[in-house]
């Protein structure tokens, strides 16, 4: 009871210590500098000193400032930990060297805070749970996987490749999409400043023709009259709307059941999503699996690396069948959700002993496969958007300019 006091007193003082910077001379009179992570500047000072160092000066780091931690920099820090092990790089120099190089400072601190507890005797797959905002349950279990079988340069390499494979899927994903979404909104804005500035100007010069107007150009002049006296509410409505939609997505579950369901259906796009959330699936299971995590354990990680709720609940079950003794196949087959191919592949790698490899060619063959339907897409996309918005804004100059051509019929 006693120990677990002190260790708890332990970790509630580690939690409050700061990183100092300090600078000074060793005994032969060099000048040295380095960081600590203690509680203040006199512990600092009191350390170096029994360390036979002539202290010069002490600061407190700053650590406020910096942009967001994102995934993208826990990739990067994964490969640059993986090759200064591989190198034979001791773990706690590998961290500060990874510290020293960030420029952003957030990620300095999130990897000093990390080898403090590693240098106190926590293990390393420990020290990542405490920072579940950056490092997931399928990057902690590799890493514990790893320091269990000594093979922790290995599979921080693997889990490397994982993210930037990850990564790279995204990327293109969101390259497929970013294109549409942006002629879209541009097309929004150059349609609300003709409905609000332009048609307008028409409408005054019209009154005085004196004569009636087409229905095509009072449809429009009424569509126009709309969105000046609505326009707040309009532009209220599409932001406000927005915002709860996606909160909502975000936060039920139902919705985000809903969504990715309507998602996998959506013509073209649906086929892209399915295609990257399979190669996401088969990637994931695949280095969990060859890093000699359990079959059931790593089914845990899975589904939630999917990015896709509909995967995310047959994961579940697959889980639950696999773990009554059913074969992941036969499991995989009674969800429904995945293609013929990963089916058989599947088979074959339980029935041969390969399992790991045969879902990483799957991973492989999907990731081709969304590779090339972007590039497809990129090529399909800017003619149909451009036949779309030669309609709608064709359609509204046309409409505007009947009078004009009306008038000049009768003169």
């Amino acid at each position: 009871m006693a120990t677990a006091a002190a260790a708890s007193a332990r970790a509630k003082s580690a939690s409050k210590d700061q990183i100092y910077e300090w600078e000074g001379k060793d005994k032969n009179g060099k000048i040295v500098r380095g960081e600590m992570r203690a509680g203040g500047e006199s512990v600092v000072s009191a350390s170096l000193r029994r360390q036979g160092i002539l202290v010069n000066k002490v600061k407190k780091r700053r650590t406020t400032g910096g942009r967001a931690i994102k995934q993208k920099d826990i990739a990067i820090f994964t490969r640059q930990l993986a090759t200064m092990m591989k190198a034979g790089v001791p773990l706690l120099q590998s961290f500060d060297i990874v510290a020293r190089g960030a420029a952003n400072p957030r990620l300095t601190k999130l990897l000093t805070d990390i080898r403090g507890d590693v240098e106190t005797g926590t293990s390393l797959s420990a020290a990542f749970r405490k920072h579940p905002l950056y490092f997931d349950s399928l990057y902690c279990n590799l890493v514990e996987a790893g320091e269990a079988g000594g093979i922790l340069e290995a599979l921080l390499d693997r889990l490397a490749i994982y993210q930037e494979k990850t990564m790279a899927l995204k990327q293109k994903i969101k390259s497929a999409l970013m294109y549409p979404i942006a002629v879209i909104v541009t097309a929004f804005v150059v349609l609300t400043v003709i409905m609000i500035f332009v048609i307008p100007a028409f409408k005054e010069v019209f009154s005085s023709f004196g004569a009636d107007l087409p229905a095509p150009t009072l449809f429009v002049i009424a569509l126009s009259e709309f969105f000046v006296t609505w326009w707040w509410a309009i532009f209220g409505l599409l932001i406000g709307g927005g915002y709860f939609f996606f909160e909502s997505w975000k936060r039920s579950e139902k919705m985000q059941m809903t969504m990715d369901r309507l998602l996998l259906k959506v013509p073209v796009f649906g086929d892209l999503i399915n295609k990257s959330v399979i190669a996401r699936w088969t990637r994931t299971l695949s280095t969990m699996f060859a890093a000699g995590v359990p079959l059931v354990e790593a089914l845990d990680s899975v589904g939630g690396a999917s990015g896709n709720a509909v995967y995310a609940q047959a994961t579940e079950q697959i889980q639950k069948d696999v773990s009554t003794g059913s074969a992941l196949t036969t499991s995989m087959t009674a969800s429904g959700v995945f293609p013929t191919m990963v089916l058989q592949m599947s088979a074959i790698g339980e029935e041969s002993g390969s399992l790991d490899h045969m879902l990483a060619k799957c991973a492989e063959f999907y990731e081709e496969e969304v590779d090339d339907m972007v590039k497809g897409l990129s090529s399909l996309m800017e003619p149909f958007i451009i036949v779309i918005l030669g309609v709608l804004i064709g359609g509204i100059v046309v409409s505007m300019y009947l009078p004009i051509f009306k008038l000049g019929a009768v003169v």
